[in-house]
């Protein structure tokens, strides 16, 4: 296969998805592979996908339910821009997810049922990679081997989504929320290793349930995944996750709630040509103490454009 004056080894740097969890309905949870990949500076991305979960999943996992049964449908649009800071090469993107959920759980030991829809929390996001990922164009990365990468984000939650007081379960979380996050990426022949840590900070909700206040100690979190390239862009991965925190206090009594969670998944990227590329992604909890114990299986689209890339979608 072969595209008039582009090379294809080109392709595995601009292919990285720049959302790949951000379907996920516990934003501590995201397992998100490549996030700090290198690429081409200039290229503009638009990512819409769709996810199902099942089990005890919620948008806010230190609500105070047992048993939960809750299936959530949730689809995302986004959109993502490789931009260059200095010298250095960094993404902005911009998330609006939209969710219908539904499900049963138990509250102070009697069974509550919540059927709901609507927008979820909007995120914006700015990474930048300082070390070993220079700010490139597309024709520049004939050149360029990727090897240590390592880099840093920061992303805002705002409270944009469905949000009723008199209810426990909601799509939206009623608070700011704000993830800095450090993280390094190494190349070894065919595989990609990668190690992040961050935490989430919380704002205090000043309107939850049956008008209480509450507040949330950080979520810290440490993740991992080795990468495997295939051919033209197609690769896979093994992801996985550590959360701990996030007990929170609730009109001034601290709740028994500290989470020390983790989780395990697959994802599996395949490019369709230069411009078009999906993304399948499944994960499970592995260990719960607090918090959302579910299941995920989610597919992405991806089609991306500008900063050079040729028009053609056809090799």
């Amino acid at each position: 296969m072969r595209l008039t004056g582009f090379n294809l080894k080109l392709i595995p740097f601009f292919t990285a998805f720049i959302f790949l969890s951000k379907l996920s309905p516990v934003y501590a949870q995201d397992l998100e592979p490549r996030a700090y990949t290198n690429i081409p500076v200039g290229l503009n991305f638009i990512v819409s996908g769709y996810a199902y979960s099942a089990g005890g999943v919620l948008f806010d996992p230190a609500v105070p339910l047992d048993n939960a049964n809750i299936k959530i449908h949730g689809t995302v649009l986004a959109y993502a821009r490789s931009i260059k800071v200095g010298r250095m090469s960094g993404k902005v993107d911009m998330i609006l997810p939209y969710a219908w959920l539904s499900g049963t759980a138990d509250f102070q030991g009697e069974q509550v049922s919540r059927e709901v829809s609507g927008l979820g929390d909007a995120r914006v996001r700015m990474s930048v990679n300082f070390i070993g990922a220079p700010a490139l164009p597309l024709s520049g990365f004939k050149d360029y081997k990727q090897d240590l990468v390592v880099g840093a984000s920061l992303q805002i939650y705002l409270p944009m989504g469905q949000y009723d007081p008199e209810k426990l379960v909601n799509i939206g979380t009623n608070r700011f929320s704000f993830k800095p996050e450090l993280g390094i990426s190494k190349t070894l022949g065919k595989f990609q290793l990668e190690l992040t840590g961050g935490a989430t900070f919380y704002t205090v909700n000043n309107h939850f349930y049956q008008g209480k206040t509450r507040s949330q100690e950080p979520i810290g979190l440490i993740q991992g995944h080795v990468i495997y390239s295939l051919k033209n862009g197609i690769w896979a991965a093994l992801d996985g996750t550590y959360f701990w925190g996030g007990k929170t206090t609730l009109d001034g009594v601290e709740g028994n709630d500290l989470q020390k969670n983790s989780r395990f998944g697959l994802t599996f990227a395949l490019p369709l040509n230069l411009h078009n590329s999906l993304k399948l992604n499944l994960s499970t909890g592995v260990s719960t103490r607090t918090g959302s114990d579910f299941n995920l299986i989610g597919v992405v689209w991806q089609y991306r454009w500008g900063g050079g890339l040729p028009r053609g979608k056809k090799p």
